[in-house]
């Protein structure tokens, strides 16, 4: 519901504007809304238990993986398929990939492209809350954890490329075991290796592993 309302009341009126624009908005309102946050919920860590049904472990080659990690790696992939299908093989898939290529000709055919972008928004705003609930029994809370993120998603597009779908679910990957195998290997110099990883991206291939150049 606030995704929609931020996109109705404030976020439309820049779509015919530089993406630049958008992208300032957005932050802005990200840093608003951890104030606003903070306002309400405080600036002490918070965390939540995992659900009981999800509290053991699995034994895999000698290595104990929660059963909520377990979860989390197959819902993931899950999610990524159900939303390709639904980009791919309905007719609202085929609404939204045409928005993006071209609002305009798409309502000159009649179609409510206004409530179009409302709706994956809304969609949109629905899988951040959805991806914070899920983290949440994994990751403790903390204040400015919303920049983090940030970063951490203007990383992975950069990996993969942007507009690609696949190549961002690929860039996450990437993202994920670099920082992993950097924490084990290299402590002090695991963000390092994530972002030494962007940069060779933007010299070998500045559009992502998998997205396209601009023509």
């Amino acid at each position: 519901m606030l995704g929609g309302l931020v996109e109705r009341l404030l976020l439309r009126h820049l779509y015919t504007k530089d993406e630049l624009y958008q992208l300032l908005f957005t932050y802005a309102l990200v840093l608003i809304l951890g104030d606003v946050a903070k306002k309400f919920w405080g600036t002490g860590q918070l965390s939540v238990s995992r659900p009981p049904g999800l509290s053991g472990a699995l034994e895999i080659f000698g290595t104990r993986l929660p059963y909520y990690n377990l979860f989390i790696l197959l819902l993931g992939p899950a999610i990524a398929l159900a939303f390709w299908i639904v980009l791919h093989r309905t007719r609202t898939g085929r609404f939204i990939r045409a928005a993006a290529l071209d609002r305009e000709m798409l309502g000159a055919l009649g179609v409510n492209v206004t409530g179009l972008y409302t709706g994956v928004f809304v969609i949109g705003s629905f899988l951040a809350g959805l991806g914070g609930a899920l983290v949440t029994p994994v990751k403790t809370i903390v204040p400015g954890m919303d920049v983090e993120i940030i970063v951490e998603a203007f990383i992975v597009v950069v990996i993969g490329g942007l507009g690609s779908f696949w190549g961002t679910f690929l860039g996450s990957l990437v993202y994920g075991q670099v920082l992993s195998f950097g924490i084990l290997i290299f402590p002090r110099f695991s963000i390092f290796s994530v972002f030494a990883l962007m940069a060779v991206v933007l010299i070998v291939r500045p559009w992502g592993l998998l997205g396209r150049p601009l023509r």
